[in-house]
């Protein structure tokens, strides 16, 4: 087992978590640049993980039954964290925290659903903001689609949308 899988504590103790907690590091958004286990002393501020659906590998892709089984929990999540800037890693993340929040009214639903990209911005109600991120997994990191400098710099457009 890997990752939460092994730590109880989603991307900690993964290749995956080495390049978010990094980046959030950078951004100042936690207190350290990695995280190996749940007692490690990872503090984040203004900032919190999450995930819209759980879906280890092999498939690496949930059912629609497991996204609407996970719904609750995470429109729960939206609502107690109130972010002022949601960053989805990947197109999945991305398709999945749109669907939440046109569901709790954070965004109103458009003629055409905004398009996943890295880097990618939608305006939100109340302003708020959904960015897009590549996911730090090894597919994306090892053929270089996504890179440090990328991740480094939506973790920056973040924290700058997010002091507005």
């Amino acid at each position: 087992a890997h990752g939460a899988n092994r730590t109880g504590r989603v991307f900690t103790g993964d290749r995956s978590g080495e390049w978010l907690f990094r980046a959030m590091h950078k951004a100042g958004l936690a207190n350290q640049q990695a995280s190996e286990n749940r007692n490690d002393g990872l503090q984040l501020t203004d900032a919190w993980v999450t995930v819209a659906v759980r879906c280890a590998p092999p498939q690496n892709k949930p059912s629609t039954e497991e996204l609407k089984n996970c719904s609750p929990y995470f429109a729960e999540t939206l609502e107690l964290c109130n972010p002022t800037v949601v960053l989805t890693l990947g197109g999945l993340a991305w398709n999945a925290t749109i669907r939440e929040l046109i569901r709790v009214g954070w965004f109103d639903r458009p003629p055409r659903r905004p398009r996943f990209g890295h880097g990618e911005k939608v305006h939100l109600n109340n302003n708020r903001f959904l960015l897009g991120s590549y996911h730090p997994s090894q597919q994306n990191t090892f053929t270089g689609k996504l890179t440090e400098p990328m991740l480094d710099a939506v973790f920056s457009r973040a924290v700058v949308l997010a002091k507005r």
